[in-house]
């Protein structure tokens, strides 16, 4: 259970992060978007 609880936890985190409702968007926007989440990423990561 308590593994199931911090898979969760960081699971949360990541979409929240990641998500960003495309459908609302227009493209150049998307794409700025995940770049800046995509570099965020990788600067933790390291």
């Amino acid at each position: 259970m308590k593994l199931l609880q911090e898979f969760a936890s960081v699971h949360a985190n990541i979409h929240n992060h990641f998500n960003s409702e495309r459908h609302l968007i227009d493209r150049q926007t998307y794409k700025t978007r995940r770049s800046v989440a995509r570099a965020e990423w990788q600067f933790l990561a390291a």
